[in-house]
């Protein structure tokens, strides 16, 4: 049996659960399987590493410096298992053995990473890699980070990619609940669960499997939630079944709407770097972009647009080709995400024509290779979010 692993950062958070995990991983080794790790930074590790970046650092050296965590989480563990006898090794970006690469818009390159673990894969007979979780590197050596819930990402897709039978993912709770422990009396351990379930629980602040990583789940990989304290890696927790093809996600926070217009704004060379330059100059982040023959609009979190708003009247007021900028607050955005979104010709129907019978205006659609986004009222986010859940097919 090949088996992927997975431990989060509780599950390392001290020595005492580092030998824990080391106890377990040799369990399933000295039961005559193979296995690759994944580990996330111990405890609150990444955490703290970015409340000490009290000063104004790029994306690199961001990446860097939180990175620091798996680093040490990896060689933490590695020499747990090595004093037990069990040959492994650690992986980081940089290693010849690295097995996640990022493309240069710092999405997943799937073919090279898929070529790169099979390849790992190959070497687990007698080796046991412990791999650093939410980490990339592209292809000129830098490194880059997967997202919130970067490690489970790592660990299914290894999974899948790697061909094992099952990936486990090792954390502070017993699988999922039926309710929240700690507030409903007789709570217990749900045995299965699908992933549609378990991403509709996860829209309301349900954290077991990061979304993302479900996306790499196929019918053929188990993928199982087991709590750390749990003597037998490869028993118990709960099993999640199925995959899902496409993912609903609806951004909690509000957005404003910020619109640029000019003549002519389309042929005019320039503009669009010179307005996202001087927000990013100025430190606003952007969420989503959309342009038109007379005006690109920004949206950005709305409780920012009181600085974003100034600067881009700024450059209005220095080019005469633009005319005006307007904010509208209070919008809300709702995405479709997926691989094989460009093979499917129905989609947008899909997705629009059922938002449009409940009445409900559609602000913007931004689409790209990989996802649609609709922009709603904040106040019609819900019911938004229900009616592309219930309604989108695939």
């Amino acid at each position: 049996m090949r088996v992927v692993a997975k431990f989060g950062g509780t599950s390392l958070g001290a020595g005492s659960r580092i030998e824990r995990a080391a106890d377990s991983i040799e369990s399933v080794v000295n039961d005559g399987h193979q296995i690759a790790v994944v580990a996330s930074a111990m405890g609150d590790t990444t955490d703290e590493l970015l409340d000490n970046i009290t000063f104004e650092a790029d994306e690199q050296d961001r990446a860097e410096i939180v990175s620091m965590g798996e680093r040490t989480s990896v060689r933490l563990l590695k020499a747990a298992l090595a004093a037990r006898g069990v040959n492994a090794v650690f992986l980081e970006p940089g290693d010849p053995d690295w097995p996640v690469v990022a493309n240069d818009r710092g999405e997943v390159d799937v073919e090279e990473t898929e070529r790169r673990s099979k390849r790992l894969a190959e070497k687990l007979e007698d080796t046991v890699p412990v791999i650093t979780g939410f980490l990339a590197e592209d292809h000129d050596g830098t490194v880059t980070t997967l997202g919130r819930g970067g490690s489970d990402t790592t660990a299914v897709m290894l999974g899948r990619y790697m061909d094992a039978d099952e990936v486990v993912i090792v954390t502070d709770v017993e699988g999922v609940m039926t309710g929240d422990p700690n507030v409903v009396e007789g709570a217990r351990n749900v045995g299965e669960i699908t992933v549609d379930e378990l991403r509709n629980l996860s829209f309301r602040g349900a954290e077991v499997v990061a979304p993302s990583a479900l996306s790499f789940k196929d019918m053929d990989l188990d993928v199982r939630v087991i709590h750390f304290q749990h003597e037998d890696m490869l028993t118990g927790g709960t099993n999640i079944e199925g995959q899902f093809e496409y993912l609903v996600n609806m951004r909690e926070n509000p957005l404003s709407c910020l619109t640029v217009a000019g003549r002519a704004i389309r042929n005019q060379p320039g503009i669009l770097a010179k307005l996202s330059t001087a927000l990013y100059e100025n430190g606003i982040n952007v969420d989503a972009v959309a342009s038109g023959m007379d005006s690109v609009t920004y949206y950005v979190d709305s409780d920012i647009a009181a600085d974003a708003e100034p600067v881009l009247h700024d450059q209005v007021v220095g080019d005469n080709t633009l005319s005006s900028v307007t904010v509208t607050d209070d919008v809300a955005v709702i995405r479709v995400l997926g691989a094989e979104l460009p093979n499917q010709p129905r989609l947008m129907p899909q997705i629009v024509d059922p938002i449009a019978d409940a009445g409900i205006n559609i602000f913007d659609i931004i689409t790209s290779a990989t996802s649609v986004a609709v922009f709603v009222a904040y106040d019609d986010r819900e019911e938004t979010l229900e009616i592309i859940q219930e309604n989108f097919q695939g």
